[in-house]
């Protein structure tokens, strides 16, 4: 079953950085690249394997997922959005690129339909 990241855990995020006095790194640039990097990390478990999670460390990769997860929540804090709102939006911009009509089942580029 899949659960949303409610309000309070993206509070307990923010709090953990406070806590630590961290937000004075947190800028928008510093951010965006932790969250390159936690997301190498977690493609590392990828690489020279199969495109399959089966017999792969699913700990770690939990972890590095984690990790992407709060570094990005921690940038929509740092750049003031509100996330569900940006994603929304998003969502919004790429239904127009990627009508159900031309891209159910098709993982062409929308410029390609």
């Amino acid at each position: 079953m899949h659960k949303g990241i409610s309000s309070e855990m993206i509070k307990q995020v923010i709090a953990f950085s406070k806590d630590r006095d961290w937000e004075q790194f947190h800028n928008p640039k510093d951010l965006a690249i932790s969250i390159s990097i936690e997301a190498a990390e977690l493609l590392e478990n990828f690489q020279w394997t199969g495109s399959s999670t089966e017999g792969k460390d699913s700990k770690n990769m939990k972890e590095e997922l984690a990790d992407v997860m709060i570094y990005c929540i921690l940038m929509g804090h740092a750049m003031n959005v509100d996330l569900e709102s940006i994603i929304r939006e998003k969502l919004v911009q790429d239904g127009e690129k990627y009508p159900v009509s031309k891209a159910k089942g098709n993982a062409k580029k929308y410029t390609e339909f």
